[in-house]
Order: C-alpha cells, then sequence, then structure tokens
C-alpha cells in the first residue's frame, strides 16, 4: 500500500516524525496533486508534530478514541492560502484518536470536506487562525475537553458531540445532539440547536484487539441519540479484516474489484487515484465500503462510477468521486430510479463522500449523486463543481455538471450537506417526507448571463423541492452569491410548494460579490444585492 503508514510504540519517534514531515512537504501547497497519505497508530502514546497538508488522513487503530494519544505539538491545521485564509483547505482528516497538544490548544483550521469524528481534544479547539477566512466544517462523534472557537468560520455542522463551551458565529452555527451547546437562537444569533439526533449510524473504523487482529468496526443504528457513542461500541458488528478485498490503485480495476464484491467480499480502497473504466456495481446486501485517506475513484470512460444497489445495510463511506472528462451520467447512484424497497431498520448508509467535476482535470457529470432508495442516510456531503483548478479544468463549458444532488427515495436523512456552483439546481429533492439538517451553498460563480433562467424564473434556486412533495423538513440553510457576472439574478435560494407537511427553518442568504439573489424562500425573504449584504428568514411552516 503506497503512501500507507501503521506506526507503533516501539518505533523511535525521530523515524515516525520523519515520514510526517517528508509527507507534509509534498501536500501542504498540493491542493489538486495526485499522492495521498494515510497515518495509522496502534494504541499507545506518541509525542509528535503533525500537520495536516492535503489528502491527508490519520487514524487511531483502538477500538476506542482514547487507546491512541498524541501529545506534544499534536495535529495541527495550518491556512494554506496568505492572510491566514483556510477557505481552500480541503481534504484532510481525523478520525478515532485523541489529541492533547502541550499549548492546551489544537489549530484546526479547514474549510469543506474535512471531517473530524471520534476525536477527543484534551483542551481548545481552534477553527481559525487569527480571524482568517474560513469555511467549514464538520465535526461528529468528538469530546472536547475545553473550549471550540469558532472565530470567523462562516458555517459549522457538529453532531453528537460535547464540549465544555462554544463561542463565536458568523452566519450559520449548527448543532444537533449536543451536550452544551451555546445558547442563542435566530435570528439574533445564528445558531441552530437541536436536542437530539433522530436516526443515525456511525463511521465504520479500524481497530486492532489485543492480539493485533485487524476487525473492522460497524457501529449499530440508533434514534434519538445525544452525545457521543463511544459506550456503545460492544453493541455493533466487529468484521474481520480478511472478510475485506483490499484495493490497490497500483494494480487494480474495476474489473479485479467488482471480482472480489461478486464473491462476497467488502471492500477497502487504499490510498491513491483508481482510473476505472467501468462501473463499479455494489450488489450484495450490508457490503461495506471504506476509502481510507481520500481514495479516489475517477471515471475515465464517461461512465456512472459507482451504483449501489437498492438492497439492506450497505455502507460507502470515505470516497472522492472524481468526474472524468467524458461525461457520466450519474457518479454515484444510489439504487434503481423507482426502486421501492423500504429499509427501516437497515438502511443503506453515506459517510463523507467528496463529488468533485473539475479541478485536477476536465471533469463532466449530469449529476453528481442520485439517491433512489428509500430511508438512506447521508452524513456528511461535500458535491463540488470546482471554481478554481489547474490543468485548464474550469469554466462553464469546460467542467459542466447539471445538478450536484437529486433526491428521489422517500424518508431520506441528511446531515451536514455542502453542495456548490452547479449550473441547475445544487439540489433537488423529489422524494416524500426528507429531513435535511444543515445545507451550504454557493452559487455558481461563472454564470454567463443573465439568460440563465428556470424556464420564466430567473436563476435556479440553490434547493429545489418539487411541487408534488407534501411533507418537508430543512433547517439551517445558508446560500451564498458569490457572481462574477454583476447582472445575474436568482429569484429565491429555495423554491417549494408550501402546506401543512412543509418546514423551513432558519435560513439566509449572504451576497459575496455581484449579482442578487431577490428572495431567500418563494417571494419570502429580503434580496440580497450590493447594497443588502445579508438577509435572514427564520421561518416558513403553516400557520
Amino acid at each position: 500500500m503506497i503512501n500507507t503508514y501503521i506506526f507503533d510504540t516501539t518505533m523511535s519517534i525521530s523515524y515516525i516524525q520523519d515520514i510526517i514531515n517528508n509527507a507534509y512537504k509534498i501536500e501542504r501547497y498540493n491542493q489538486f496533486g495526485e499522492e495521498r497519505f494515510t497515518f495509522l497508530f496502534k494504541p499507545g502514546e506518541y509525542s509528535l508534530s503533525i500537520p495536516m497538508g492535503f489528502y491527508t488522513s490519520i487514524y487511531g487503530l483502538g477500538k476506542s478514541p482514547e487507546d491512541v494519544i498524541i501529545t506534544g505539538e499534536a495535529v495541527y491545521s495550518e491556512p494554506y492560502l496568505d492572510n491566514n485564509n483556510s477557505t481552500c483547505n480541503f481534504w484532510r482528516s481525523i478520525e478515532n484518536i485523541t489529541i492533547k497538544p502541550d499549548s492546551g490548544k489544537m489549530l484546526w483550521a479547514v474549510s469543506q470536506a474535512c471531517p473530524f469524528r471520534r476525536v477527543k481534544v484534551i483542551g481548545d479547539l481552534v477553527l481559525h487562525k487569527e480571524n482568517g477566512w474560513a469555511s467549514g466544517g464538520f465535526i461528529a462523534d468528538s469530546i472536547i475537553t475545553g473550549q471550540v472557537d469558532s472565530g470567523s468560520q462562516q458555517q459549522w455542522y457538529t453532531r453528537n458531540s460535547q464540549w465544555n463551551n462554544w463561542t463565536g458565529y458568523n452566519w450559520n452555527m449548527f448543532f444537533q445532539g449536543v451536550i452544551n451547546s451555546p445558547d442563542g437562537s435566530w435570528p439574533e444569533i445564528p445558531y441552530t440547536s437541536i436536542d437530539s439526533v433522530p436516526v443515525v449510524k456511525e463511521k465504520p473504523y479500524i481497530y486492532m484487539d489485543k492480539m493485533e487482529n485487524y476487525f473492522v468496526y460497524i457501529p449499530p443504528l440508533k434514534k434519538k441519540t445525544k452525545g457521543v457513542s463511544w459506550n456503545d461500541s460492544d453493541y455493533g458488528e466487529s468484521i474481520p479484516l480478511s472478510d475485506f478485498y483490499i484495493a490497490d490503485f497500483k494494480k487494480d480495476s474495476a474489473e479485479t474489484i467488482n471480482m472480489a464484491l461478486a464473491l462476497g467480499k467488502n471492500l477497502i480502497f487504499t490510498p491513491g487515484i483508481y482510473n476505472l473504466l467501468e462501473t463499479i456495481y455494489i450488489n450484495n446486501p450490508s457490503t461495506i465500503v471504506l476509502g481510507l485517506g481520500y481514495a479516489t475513484l475517477n471515471g475515465c470512460n464517461g461512465q456512472n462510477i459507482m451504483e449501489v444497489a437498492d438492497a439492506d445495510g450497505i455502507i460507502i463511506s470515505g470516497i472522492l468521486f472524481e468526474a472524468g472528462e467524458k461525461n457520466s451520467n450519474k457518479m454515484l447512484e444510489v439504487g434503481k430510479e423507482g426502486c421501492s424497497h423500504l429499509h427501516i431498520d437497515n438502511p443503506i448508509v453515506l459517510h463523507d463522500l467528496v463529488f468533485r467535476i473539475g479541478g485536477l482535470n476536465i471533469g463532466n457529470a449530469t449529476i453528481a449523486l442520485e439517491i433512489n432508495s428509500n430511508n438512506v442516510i447521508g452524513d456528511h456531503f461535500w458535491i463540488w463543481r470546482a471554481d478554481h483548478g489547474i490543468n485548464k479544468s474550469v469554466g462553464w463549458e469546460i467542467n459542466k455538471s447539471d445538478y450536484g444532488i437529486i433526491i428521489n427515495g422517500d424518508d431520506v436523512t441528511i446531515y451536514g450537506l455542502f453542495v456548490e456552483h452547479f449550473q441547475k439546481y445544487n439540489t433537488l429533492w423529489n422524494g416524500e417526507r426528507g429531513q435535511m439538517y444543515f445545507y451550504q451553498c454557493e452559487f455558481a460563480y461563472d454564470v454567463p448571463d443573465n439568460g440563465w433562467k428556470d424556464g420564466e424564473i430567473n436563476g435556479y434556486s440553490a434547493y429545489k423541492v418539487s411541487e408534488n412533495v407534501k411533507n418537508h423538513l430543512a433547517m439551517g440553510l445558508g446560500m451564498y452569491s458569490v457572481f462574477n457576472n454583476p447582472n445575474i439574478e436568482v429569484h429565491s435560494a429555495i423554491s417549494s410548494p408550501v402546506g401543512e407537511g412543509i418546514i423551513f427553518k432558519n435560513m439566509l442568504t449572504v451576497h459575496l460579490r455581484n449579482g442578487k439573489i431577490k428572495h431567500i424562500f418563494n417571494e419570502l425573504g429580503n434580496s440580497v444585492d450590493n447594497n443588502n449584504k445579508k438577509s435572514i428568514l427564520s421561518q416558513y411552516s403553516p400557520g
């Protein structure tokens, strides 16, 4: 496995530190590079300095996050751009580990696609550096013993966690199932606090037992939860690593991967870019697919990159889907159109999925993610039609994509949905009884002129609920205009039917550059433009 390192306490700290330092030299400025690094730590304590660059992930191999402790300067993410700007600090992650910095503070200046899961921070957590710009972020199943300082972060979503206290806000801060969530509420303070999480299945993780046998732990499905899941780690399922096919981008193709899946294997993608000429098919119920270190699936032949059957218990976690130059109709399809099975007790679950159209290379995809199955749980997505990149890979006629996510299934629940810059709807929700907790969206920068219309209506809404939907709940939605063309006007950031079952709460629009968003929800909410930079709407609900 290239650039995958397993460390234990018998190794010299200088040896481990040299490997980490060499990786950071490659990844510090490597926003669109092809290198990937994964560091896995066996149980024990390590005194290290671990700066987190692009495409870098660290994992503890204990059953509990408290089994692996990093002290010293510990783990930190510095801003990538000048002036302490971390708005491009993407694609780095920490899971299942304890961070105990000697300074008492952990710097985690990040933006999108940087999951922070099953982490214990002994001390404070700082989400910015000296109030430089930042556009994060996501925390789940974590404990911070001190204070979380969000500072200049534009928005943040936290689920099933706890801390001593939280300070700071900007546009849209969301706390769900969090112990000691901060006081304050819309519209005076942009906090959305919900006491519990309706249904969740935490992300699988690799651990080793006392005999140094490796397993993948599958947490149980839980309902109405608050706080971390660590005390329930004996109630899920442990699957031996021998039940997994370990894919290697240097030797594996879609054909070899599909053969292993057909034989009933689960699947782990080790770090690297997999240039695929065929679709990967996940057909067997309860199949676990786990990517390490931003394993990247590149659709090179215009095919759908991955298709997931409408079957119980499938889990897809930790993968970056990359669009190829030949247009893919769908990068990831979950269930076929028209499927109707119910998965109430054993749902399909998707964690930490990233979709990228353009940026590294020219990419085209009509739809990034389509969910057709019912009862799916989505837990942290960044779906990105690139607004910047290398290799002349970005432009209205270069990296084309109509839709970020389309949800056709009923009873789909999504936590932490970041979706940006698509050429039609960023999000299109056709299924009944959908629940969406926290939404962040920038409209496409590069809309060429004001002929950008949805029929006779100016612009495409960032969030669209279809007219036939009777029941939908969405909370904590922030939608931002960053148009290059000053003449662009969007009629409404959110378009939805209205009625007894339609509930939207805590919505805002922000004008960052050019153009105009006339309304927030249908005809409600003040416009944002050069004269009015922000507009807030507390709720739409009948009565």
